[in-house]
């Protein structure tokens, strides 16, 4: 257990009332028992500080809560009678999350250990239906899973939504996703309304490589103080944990790799900038390039149905059929992303790089030229390479950070599940 929680409540509390001291014990304890796996309530009262009447208190108030549960009895070499075990249960609590894409919406439930309980993927054309007709869409898909779990006598906790673009995420309003063509949309508030949502069900919308950089950091590389997650969709932006914090920046809208011009002379981006990174290494970028017959997103029919997964598992198909049209492609994206990852290198040192969304699938085609290009630019030579690496979630990585979030608040305030 870390020297953070070592200390009950009770003994910092000063002028905190009474019902915020047993929120914050409850959160102790709960803690306590999610980092241990197993303990008796004498372990945890000895861990904590707190009394062992007030440790039976609380763990009788997590069990109602559906939070814990009692395991099999344990005679510790003490004397007396044996006592249960307390281990990490919250099936019965579900945290939501959604994603927004200019492609696709999507949706998954996690209970507190973790485990998918639904999911759900909709392709959706968000950049020609305008955010009125998408956060409606969402709205529908959220009512679809709440309603889901609750036939399955789950309690959501809250929802966490993933949307591309600079977030104000103490708000839930988008500041602008060019991808989207939305500027400054209210997206916590409207989802609010359009799904009829209680005012005690949580809504926490943010930045969506923000979102799977967390998911990453927190379940696929927790031991890691410094990581950049790298996104590889429609758009391109970065999610950047420091020193295991999330760096947001003064304003919240940190990341934004996507948009850092690479090619004065290059395409116009969606962003009405020239030459950005985007234009070079997001996935349409890389259909163009080495697959120039499959339909990019640009208009038409074939363009409504376009699903980023199904054009990267076409992508994959051809080169490990050993295309070389595509092989060559690839490479060629390679060098433009080591290009642009020199510039997260070289300013922030960090130790992984976890490359999402299509650039995850095609990894191995990619990786050899852009660790070359890297190289050629990281100033302080190889001793400040990194790790790059696939991400593991892949184009689920932002909607899972989506739910990681509510599962977090829940871990920080177990008060806000009913019992």
């Amino acid at each position: 257990m870390s020297s953070s929680v070592d200390k009950p409540a009770r003994a910092q509390a000063g002028p905190m009332d009474q019902v915020a001291v047993r929120r914050a014990n409850l959160a102790l304890v709960l803690g306590d028992v999610r980092a241990s796996g197993r303990a008796s309530r004498a372990d945890v009262a000895r861990r904590t500080g707190l009394t062992r009447p007030t440790v039976s208190s609380l763990v009788g108030e997590l069990l109602d809560r559906g939070l814990v549960r009692e395991t099999e009895l344990r005679q510790d070499g003490t004397v007396g009678r044996p006592g249960r075990q307390l281990e990490l249960d919250g099936r019965r609590v579900a945290a939501l999350g959604l994603e927004v894409n200019s492609r696709y919406l999507a949706a998954c439930s996690v209970d507190l250990a973790g485990r998918t309980v639904q999911e759900r993927r909709r392709v959706h054309d968000a950049s020609r239906s305008g955010a009125d007709e998408t956060i409606r869409a969402l709205a529908a898909l959220a009512v679809e899973l709440i309603e889901d779990a609750e036939r399955s006598g789950l309690r959501v906790a809250g929802i966490g939504v993933a949307v591309p673009g600079p977030v104000a995420a103490a708000t839930g309003r988008v500041h602008a996703a060019p991808n989207l063509h939305w500027a400054d949309v209210a997206v916590a508030e409207r989802l609010r309304d359009e799904a009829g949502l209680p005012d005690d069900l949580g809504v926490v919308v943010d930045n969506e490589a923000n979102l799977a950089a967390l998911a990453e950091w927190e379940l696929a590389h927790p031991g890691v103080a410094d990581l950049v997650y790298v996104t590889g969709e429609v758009g391109l932006g970065a999610g950047i944990v420091a020193a295991g914090r999330l760096l947001r920046g003064a304003s919240g809208f940190s990341g934004e790799l996507g948009h850092v011009q690479i090619d004065p002379e290059g395409a116009r981006c969606a962003c009405g900038r020239t030459g950005c990174l985007e234009t070079k290494v997001a996935l349409p970028a890389a259909l163009r390039t080495a697959a120039p017959d499959l339909p990019l997103p640009e208009g038409g029919e074939a363009a409504a149905a376009w699903d980023p997964q199904e054009r990267t598992a076409e992508l994959l198909r051809r080169a490990e059929a050993g295309d070389p049209r595509t092989l060559a492609g690839l490479d060629e994206i390679g060098r433009w992303l080591g290009a642009g990852l020199a510039v997260p290198v070289n300013l922030l040192n960090p130790e992984v790089v976890v490359l999402g969304g299509y650039f995850a699938a095609v990894a191995p085609y990619l990786l050899p030229a852009t660790v070359r290009e890297l190289r050629a630019r990281v100033v302080a030579g190889d001793a400040a390479l990194c790790r790059i690496t696939g991400s593991v979630f892949g184009f689920g990585a932002a909607v899972r950070g989506a739910a990681g979030v509510i599962v977090k608040e829940v871990f920080a305030d177990p008060g806000r599940v009913e019992g």
